[in-house]
């Protein structure tokens, strides 16, 4: 037992009461450091309970079954703010900047890789609104942040042809990264390499021909 300076028995430290919102986000930290590393079938609600240092009564108060704690950790891992692309470094080119954001995505996925297999898994499955909800969400944020990234924010916006095509190509990003995480066909570099060379050839070869496909669509009469 420690003891103080005199020899006497040193009184214990009292124990921190933390607010419920610490909790929370303590216990959240703690599933998504497991979720992260291991597959989703194999972390039990008791095991996060004891990594948070909580009662299992307590966790199941905050989040209730393990799918919810689960969306809670898919919502918190795709609400992570894009690391902004280098515009104002001097001489950046476009090349340069949509390198630097497929970086820090594949980053993300990296270091979360398990969470975002298993959110790939139930989302190809069906039948989960709750979880496409949140994944839908996190495209719309993602292609917001890639016509940011080379420029054609305003243009996404005045043709809805483009919004759509940045929207099939986070398709196929999501496809490129099972490819990687999962079934190991692809290395992180080659993935790199894929998403940046598509991604250059849309904004680049396809928008400028999506854009002038609807500038020489003939007007609707109204007759249909």
């Amino acid at each position: 037992m420690p003891r103080t300076s005199d020899g006497s028995p040193a009184p214990r430290p009292r124990r921190v009461r933390k607010e419920p919102d610490e909790r929370r986000d303590q216990i959240l930290a703690c599933a998504r450091a497991l979720f992260s590393s291991r597959p989703y079938g194999t972390v039990s609600n008791t095991e996060i309970a004891a990594a948070a240092g909580v009662s299992r009564g307590l966790l199941n108060h905050y989040f209730g079954t393990k799918r919810e704690l689960y969306l809670a950790a898919v919502t918190e891992m795709m609400s992570v703010p894009p690391i902004p692309a280098p515009r104002c470094a001097a001489g950046a080119t476009v090349r340069e900047r949509v390198g630097h954001s497929i970086d820090a995505w594949l980053e993300l996925l990296d270091r979360n890789r398990e969470t975002w297999i298993a959110a790939l898994d139930m989302n190809s499955s069906g039948g989960d609104a709750e979880l496409d909800a949140i994944l839908e969400e996190a495209r719309d944020r993602a292609v917001g942040h890639m016509t940011e990234v080379v420029g054609l924010t305003a243009l996404s916006r005045e043709h809805a042809e483009v919004r759509s095509a940045f929207r099939a190509y986070s398709g196929m990003a999501e496809a490129t990264s099972r490819e990687w995480l999962k079934q190991g066909r692809l290395t992180r570099a080659q993935v790199h390499l894929l998403l940046q060379e598509v991604l250059l050839n849309l904004v680049e070869e396809i928008v400028p021909r999506l854009v002038e496909s609807v500038r020489d669509r003939p007007p609707s009469d109204g007759s249909e």
